[in-house]
C-alpha cells in the first residue's frame, strides 16, 4: 500500500483590498504562483488574494527568496501585474509585496478590524492617482580661476587654492540645492492632496549619475495631472542647483493604510 501523498501547505497572498472588484478580471490574471487570484469579502470590502505554497512563500522562504534577484524579479512583476489590472477597473488599495497569511479567516479578521481604515483610504485614492517626484543635485559649475599670473608660493599653494575653490564652490551648490529642492516640494505638494518623502534612492537604483536629494510621492487628482505634470517640469526648469524627474502613475502604494510584515 503507498503511502498517501501529503497535500502541500498554503498560504494566502495579499493583493490588494477593493470595493466592488470585476470578477471576470481576475480569471484573466496569473498570480504570483501561476494562481488565478480570487475573492476574500468581509465588512463590505474585498481583498484579492491567491493560494501560493508555503514553501516558497513562507516567512522563511521568503527571506531566503529576497536575496535571489532571479526569484524575486518575476514574483515583484507578477504581483504589480494583478494590481495594475485591478486599479484601471477602479479604485484599489494595493498590498506591498510578500504579505501572506495562513488562511481566509485572517484576511477576514484584517478586512473586519481595519475596515475604516481601508474604506478611507479607498474614499482618498477614488479618482486619484499617485506621483513620484525625484529630485537630484546637478553638477556644480567649476570655480572661477583667480585672476593673475602664477602663485609665489608655488604650484603646491596654488593647488591647495583650486581644491579649496572646489570644495567651497560644491557646498554652496549643495545648500542651493537643498534650498530649491525644498520649494519646489512645497509647490508640487499645493497641487497634491497628499504627499509622502521616501529615502532617497542610491544612483544604481535611481538610474541616475547625479545624487538624489528628495524622493517624493504625491496623490493628485486626475483631472489636474497635467497640471502637475507642467509644474514640475518648470521646477525642472527655473532651478539651476537641481533636476526633477517626473515618474509614474503609479499604483498608490505610498498611500497605502496596511503596514505589516
Amino acid at each position: 500500500m503507498r503511502d498517501e501523498e501529503v497535500p502541500e501547505r498554503q498560504g494566502v497572498w495579499l493583493y490588494a483590498v477593493t470595493r466592488d472588484p470585476a470578477p471576470e478580471v481576475l480569471g484573466e490574471l496569473t498570480g504570483v504562483s501561476a494562481e488565478t487570484p480570487r475573492l476574500v469579502e468581509a465588512a463590505g470590502l474585498a481583498a484579492v488574494v491567491g493560494d501560493v505554497p508555503l514553501s516558497s512563500f513562507g516567512e522563511a522562504a521568503l527571506r531566503r527568496n529576497f536575496e535571489d534577484l532571479d526569484w524575486l524579479a518575476p514574483v515583484a512583476r507578477a504581483h504589480d501585474s494583478v494590481i495594475v489590472a485591478l486599479i484601471d477597473r477602479g479604485p484599489a488599495i494595493p498590498i506591498r509585496l510578500a504579505t501572506v497569511y495562513h488562511g481566509d479567516d485572517r484576511v477576514r479578521h484584517l478586512l473586519e478590524h481595519r475596515a475604516v481604515e481601508f474604506t478611507r483610504a479607498l474614499d482618498q485614492v477614488t479618482g486619484r492617482t499617485e506621483w513620484g517626484v525625484k529630485i537630484f543635485l546637478a553638477p556644480a559649475p567649476d570655480p572661477v580661476p583667480a585672476a593673475g599670473g602664477p602663485s609665489p608660493r608655488g604650484a603646491g599653494a596654488a593647488y591647495l587654492a583650486r581644491r579649496r575653490a572646489t570644495l567651497n564652490s560644491r557646498e554652496h551648490q549643495e545648500r542651493r540645492a537643498v534650498e530649491q529642492a525644498n520649494r519646489a516640494h512645497a509647490a508640487l505638494a499645493s497641487l497634491a492632496v497628499d504627499t509622502r518623502t521616501h529615502p532617497p534612492q542610491s544612483r544604481a537604483l535611481a538610474g541616475e549619475d547625479a545624487r538624489m536629494i528628495l524622493n517624493g510621492a504625491y496623490l493628485v487628482d486626475n483631472e489636474h495631472t497635467l497640471r502637475f505634470a507642467e509644474a514640475t517640469a518648470a521646477c525642472d526648469q527655473d532651478n539651476d542647483a537641481i533636476l526633477v524627474r517626473l515618474t509614474g502613475p503609479w499604483p498608490p502604494y505610498s498611500f497605502s493604510v496596511l503596514e505589516e510584515a
